[in-house]
């Protein structure tokens, strides 16, 4: 992040970029649950670029050196993050093979327009949801003999399955799924005998946790309504209860005035009586 204008106000978007660098940071094990909470509640409180720099200026970019930066220039949102993942670059591998044994292939990696996968007795995973992608269209072709294979996608690619399966089969559970505009195309066909290969679709780490990050703050802020509600309601409680306290001390004060008028009432009475009766006594005829 750029201290070149620290005054300046920061955007929602602004603000989500330093976010998203925090969740990767978690989910890389720079950050414990409680260093991300206290960041990401000073992320969604900076109102400026100057707040939002310190924030992440110790952490690095997609396990690079150079801190993020947040653009002080505003420049219309890009359509979407998959055409940045579909490179058109160096495949990381073409193929994978495991004999009584297993293999792995996931976390960032560039898949090749066509990756096979052999297992005999054995088993695989293929994790697209965090690689690049070198064409538009991928196909990931699976052999399992007694074995099995796990291809995992991530929302928004459209799954095309091809495989066919003798006493095995394919999953085409994913089948259908329209993909977002500009994703790419993963066509998984092959060949299954006594095993199977599935094919399912995942979040990854990061998206599950600013999920999870999403509810919470979701469920704080209905609680915090909660709250006001409770108060606000405590308040009217409050207000009706002192109107009945002026009323009942009204009430009394009247009780207590007729009371008094009562006796001066009769005291003025008795008073003229006495007077009455001194005057006849004063006066004999």
């Amino acid at each position: 992040m750029t201290d070149d204008s620290p005054e300046l106000r920061a955007s929602d978007a602004d603000r989500e970029r330093v976010a998203e660098v925090l969740r990767d940071a978690l989910a890389e094990g720079r950050l414990d649950m409680a260093e991300f909470e206290q960041r990401l509640d000073a992320t969604y409180s900076a109102r400026t670029y100057g707040e939002l720099a310190p924030i992440t200026r110790d952490l690095p970019v997609g396990g690079g050196s150079v801190a993020p930066e947040v653009s002080m220039t505003k420049e219309p949102a890009a359509a979407g993050d998959w055409a940045g993942r579909i490179t058109g670059g160096e495949p990381s591998s073409t193929w994978a093979v495991a004999v009584m044994s297993g293999f792995q292939r996931k976390g960032r990696w560039t898949v090749p327009k066509r990756f096979t996968s052999f297992a005999f007795w054995g088993g695989g995973e293929i994790d697209l949801r965090e690689a690049d992608f070198a064409d538009g269209e991928v196909v990931i072709n699976c052999i399992a003999i007694m074995g099995g294979m796990q291809v995992i996608v991530p929302p928004g690619v459209e799954v095309v399955v091809r495989g066919l399966g003798i006493m095995g089969g394919f999953d085409h559970r994913e089948e259908g799924v329209p993909g977002d505009p500009g994703a790419p195309r993963v066509v998984v066909t092959g060949f299954a005998f006594w095993g199977g290969v599935g094919v399912e679709r995942k979040l990854t780490r990061a998206e599950k946790l600013r999920i999870k990050e999403e509810r919470r703050q979701e469920k704080l802020e209905r609680r915090q309504e909660r709250d006001r509600d409770r108060e606000r309601d405590r308040g009217v409680e409050r207000g009706s209860g002192r109107k009945q306290l002026d009323a009942s001390r009204r009430g009394h004060d009247d009780a207590l005035h007729d009371l008094l008028g009562d006796d001066r009432s009769r005291e003025r009475e008795l008073q003229r009586e006495r007077d009455r009766r001194d005057r006849r006594r004063d006066d004999p005829h």
